[in-house]
């Protein structure tokens, strides 16, 4: 006879603490499964067989099941489509109720969607909370109920609300006896899975030490200023809410409102999900681009003749990071320098940062374009070579990752700033005028 069990399916949330679809579970009247889907569909969709994202998930799901078990519990784990893995799940077990918390990318709403009605055919019930942001989707909306799509008076509702909603965790450590008591599961190796293990070395938990740092520095590559959570908030290894009660308790009001800038791009893609693949200003996509994929490579790999791009782009090939100031600059002279449609060096982006989202990573680039909901103007134009003799004066981050440019060889730009800066401004303004904006 099957085992009765609710489901708690974890996707972007790989903690135990402070989890609100586990607490929500584990306050149910069944024992909990806890369950983890390698995606098919998305796995398959990833080029680099070393991809340092999957190790991260895999080590997690490590850590996960030692603690489950010390528990007497364990992690399912499945490598499959959704669709068959919880056919699987549903043929091992009389599932009561599902639990999970929201995803806000246009793929996991489709696939949520086709969840709910499957489960609802079953008679299963399919529960599912807000977890990864403070506010989400209508919360914060401005008098005529419409969304905000200027960051400015978003952010001052969003300080207003948060003050009234204290960022207090989920006590998920009260509940844990109500997990299902299994014996470990087997886990489908990353090898089984096409993958390999990559040594990439991951930024640790603890930011709390550099938030001092963070409001006074977090502008300079070269010093270590920046809390590189990213990652954790990525795959929820770091609860937001953790995260926010830091920021005011350490009273960090700069690195506050990056935390909201979070959940202001998620509430961007809920609200105008053609985001993640055109511009938020449609006119935008009406840009003559040049694309010239030689001009592209070179940006690719760092060689593009101006020090702060090269430095920036070399270290997110070997890091699976880029400092923020730089990723702005970089994104910057892609689209207006080069002419590259926006969209190429997102998906390099996606490819290649450890802490990836895609709300913010879009959010960032149509910013960066000038095509976004809240952007910099299409005519303003970041100089590399100001940018690097304002943020890096010593030249201690260039030196680090392109460290050619310290032997002095005049190293020649694949273009000129003043003529770039001419060019997109035409290229732009004749796109923007035969459009309505």
């Amino acid at each position: 006879m099957k085992k009765e069990v609710s489901v708690c399916w974890f996707r972007r949330d790989l903690r135990i603490e402070d989890n609100a679809a586990l607490f929500h579970a584990l306050k149910g009247s069944h024992p909990v499964l806890v369950l983890f889907i390698f995606d098919k569909n998305i796995l398959e969709k990833l080029s680099d067989k070393q991809d340092a994202r999957l190790t991260f998930i895999y080590r997690t799901l490590e850590d996960l099941n030692q603690r489950l078990i010390s528990h007497h519990s364990a992690i399912l784990i499945k490598y499959n489509t959704p669709e068959k893995a919880w056919a699987q799940v549903l043929e091992e077990y009389d599932v009561q109720a599902v639990f999970t918390n929201h995803d806000y990318e246009p793929y996991a709403r489709e696939r949520d969607n086709s969840l709910a009605e499957y489960l609802a055919s079953e008679g299963i019930t399919f529960k599912t909370f807000k977890d990864q942001v403070i506010f989400e989707k209508n919360e914060i909306l401005k008098s005529d109920g419409q969304p905000y799509t200027i960051f400015t008076p978003y952010f001052r509702l969003w300080q207003q609300k948060l003050n009234e909603f204290y960022a207090k965790s989920y006590p998920v450590g009260k509940y844990l006896k109500k997990l299902l008591r299994t014996q470990s599961f087997s886990f489908p190796g990353l090898l089984e899975m096409g993958f390999e293990l990559s040594d990439q070395k991951f930024p640790t938990r603890s930011f709390e030490h550099k938030l001092d740092a963070y409001e006074k520095k977090r502008d300079f590559p070269a010093e270590d200023a920046t809390t590189h959570i990213g990652l954790h908030l990525r795959f929820g290894t770091v609860s937001i809410r953790h995260a926010v009660k830091n920021a005011i308790d350490h009273k960090a009001e700069k690195w506050l409102s990056e935390l909201a800038w979070r959940d202001f791009y998620m509430m961007i893609l809920w609200h105008f999900p053609y985001v993640a693949k055109n511009s938020f200003k449609p006119a935008y996509d009406h840009i003559a681009w040049r694309n010239n994929e030689s001009d592209f490579n070179a940006w690719c790999a760092g060689k593009t003749g101006y020090p702060l791009i090269d430095a920036g782009m070399r270290q997110l090939n070997q890091t699976g990071y880029m400092h923020n100031r730089v990723r702005m600059v970089a994104a910057s002279f892609l689209t207006k320098h080069l002419l590259v449609d926006w969209r190429w060096g997102e998906a390099y982006f996606a490819e290649k940062l450890l802490d990836y989202e895609m709300a913010s990573n879009v959010g960032g680039w149509q910013w960066a374009c000038g095509c976004g909901n809240d952007a910099a103007p299409y005519f303003r134009v970041f100089n590399p070579e100001l940018q690097a003799k304002k943020f890096d004066p010593e030249n201690r981050y260039i030196y680090k990752w392109a460290p050619e440019y310290k032997e002095q060889k005049h190293i020649q730009p694949i273009v000129e700033h003043a003529f770039a800066r001419e060019r997109v401004l035409k290229v732009f303004k004749a796109a923007l005028n035969e459009q309505p904006l």
